[in-house]
């Protein structure tokens, strides 16, 4: 599209002063201002309607920003979040703009505390930089307030632009510590399964947040810093950083245990988000997960569609076969089972879970209870008589936060106990408990988990069952903050799925879901792809084509999202319905 001229600009706000909202159409297309090039995407029908998306383009010659914090994706990432929160801070401290409804507002859906690939900001590796925003065009009544969107436009925007995304409006040392520790972020995270890990938290992180719905680092003297045991101290190298010392939670089975209120959640929620980097400044830096950890939780209510929970639940009363389980209000064992059944159908390696958020009855069964209710009376095979059998047939580590099931200390490999926020290696002294101490409860596997696993073929969702329509729009989807998206008729609750950070992650889960229909899936039952096959080819559209293969194309609102996250929005759709099993559809190798 043709850019058009600074001056070309002013004389249409000029000219359409005074009139109805609507003759802001006129602003949409490219337009060359003296530093950068401002593109309005789309210009909002009303100023009470989500304000207009407009972009702005800077190339490297105006952001002058150093080669060294380009040189890499991880680099770059690094510095684009730093610009992204920037600008953002700065619209704080602009006010509220002259006019009705959203009139003068500026927004920027930048990152958090974690460094994701996203939208509002991206940063080229010639130094470009285009940042991706909101502007509520202003109004007075449903009337164009023309000098005030002068104002707006030819003198905020652009002033705006020059405080926040080029080089001179931070210091060259800032910009490189972000991209640095970005870089130093994926490189300790790629290192772990190399070392053995599962995980990795080094020694001075700071991890407790200041609460639960604000996750920035508490801050005062009472904070601990974290010190790995000397047991589980492990070095592992960075380019930037260099050796970074901490504890390294080995692949098998690891208890987190100790009283309440000594840190064993605090622990594994920067665990659960070690799947991520962090900024600078977060505590978290260099705390890493394994890419593919799922964090499992009970979730009364929630919807299961045709998922094979037989190695964790039997037949039910009634008859009802586990291997082909549905419902549309699932208990907190059946709800648990089904995560992690899915989680492992997505590709999970590394299942955590703490027990105050799971279902007692499907995490353990005493031996009192095992006399009192025997066996077979009991559908439910307990996580406990599971997880090694996970890990030794199938690789799945698990990390585990208890502090009332010692049953588990007889399946452990690694005991971590928090003590005043202070993890100690507790393995030793756990096997000693358990040996002096047994509980006589009988294991309760009746069948081996792998003949559980492949009792049912590989689920095969109908793409007529993932519907974005409602009343006469083909598309109705709304984002609801970053645990409910209304998904043409229906509401999809991922207020249970942990390891969604942001809005803008949300946002990209429900385009993402339209792209998996429209793309991956058939309404053909013989010839729709596995849920493994769905995932694969939307995480390959998102590493080919970037994050604007999904929604408008230039939308600023996104952030990467893992497969995991997508397969749970999917799961949680409550008209989804999969291929019915039949011949030639065979179990998808694991």
């Amino acid at each position: 599209m043709t850019e058009r001229s600074q001056d070309a600009l002013r004389d249409i706000l000029q000219r359409i002063d005074g009139r109805g909202y609507k003759a802001y159409k006129e602003l949409k297309g490219s337009w060359q201002l003296p530093l950068v090039a401002l593109h309005i995407d789309h210009v909002q029908g009303d100023p009470f309607a989500a304000p207009s998306r407009l972009r702005v383009h800077l190339p490297g010659s105006v952001t002058r920003l150093p080669p060294e914090v380009l040189t890499t994706n991880a680099r770059r990432w690094g510095t684009s979040c730093l610009l992204a929160r920037a600008f953002q801070e700065e619209t704080h401290t602009l006010g509220s703009g002259k006019g009705s409804g959203r009139s003068g507002e500026i927004r920027m859906e930048a990152p958090g505390q974690q460094v994701i690939p996203n939208t509002a900001v991206q940063l080229a590796p010639d130094g470009s930089v285009e940042a991706r925003f909101r502007v509520g065009l202003p109004a007075r009544g449903r009337r164009v307030l023309g000098q005030e969107a002068l104002r707006l436009l030819l003198e905020v925007v652009p002033d705006l632009v020059e405080r926040t995304l080029l080089a001179s409006a931070h210091s060259p040392e800032e910009v490189l510590r972000h991209a640095e520790m970005n870089e130093d972020a994926d490189v300790l995270r790629d290192g772990l399964a190399r070392a053995g890990l599962v995980a990795f938290v080094a020694n001075g992180a700071r991890l407790p947040r200041r609460s639960g719905v604000d996750d920035r680092p508490l801050e005062g003297s009472g904070v601990v810093p974290f010190q790995s045991p000397p047991e589980l101290e492990v070095t592992l190298e960075t380019p930037n950083a260099g050796p970074v010392t901490g504890m390294g939670i080995p692949q098998g089975v690891t208890l987190i245990v100790g009283g309440g209120y000594h840190g064993k959640s605090t622990l594994l929620r920067a665990l659960e988000r070690g799947v991520y980097n962090h900024r600078p400044g977060d505590g978290r830096e260099r705390v890493v997960s394994d890419p593919d950890a799922v964090k499992i939780r009970a979730e009364d209510g929630r919807p299961v569609t045709s998922v094979n929970i037989s190695p964790f639940i039997g037949r039910l009363p009634g008859g009802v076969d586990t291997r082909d389980f549905s419902t549309s209000n699932a208990s907190g064992s059946t709800s648990q089972a089904a995560a992690i059944v899915e989680a492992l159908e997505s590709g999970a390696t590394t299942l955590l879970m703490d027990e105050d958020t799971s279902a007692t009855n499907f995490m353990i069964r005493d031996r009192r209870m095992q006399i009192l209710v025997p066996g077979d009376r009991e559908p439910i095979t307990p996580f406990v008589d599971r997880v090694r059998e996970l890990h030794r047939d199938l690789g799945i580590s698990s990390i585990l936060v208890l502090g009332g099931s010692g049953d588990y200390l007889d399946v452990a490999d690694t005991v971590v106990a928090m003590n005043e926020y202070q993890a100690e290696w507790a393995t030793d002294r756990g096997k000693e408990v358990a040996r002096n101490h047994p509980t006589g409860r009988t294991a309760e596997t009746p069948t081996p988990l792998t003949d559980g696993l492949s009792a049912r073929p590989a689920r095969r969702p109908l793409q007529t069952s993932v519907d974005p329509s409602r009343g006469k729009r083909p598309v109705r989807i709304r984002v609801r903050g970053e645990d409910q998206i209304q998904f043409g008729r229906h509401d999809i609750d991922l207020s249970a799925v942990e390891q969604i950070v942001s809005w803008a992650q949300a946002r990209a889960l429900s385009e993402g879901l339209l792209l998996a229909r429209d793309r991956f899936m058939s309404p053909n039952p013989q010839a729709t792809p596995t849920l493994s096959q769905i995932l694969d080819g939307v995480m390959e559209a998102l590493a080919e084509e970037g994050l604007d293969v999904l929604g408008h194309g230039h939308d600023g609102d996104l952030a990467l999202f893992r497969r995991h996250e997508l397969a749970a929005a999917l799961n949680r759709l409550r008209p989804l319905t999969v291929a019915p099993p039949g011949e030639g559809l065979l179990q998808e190798p694991r």
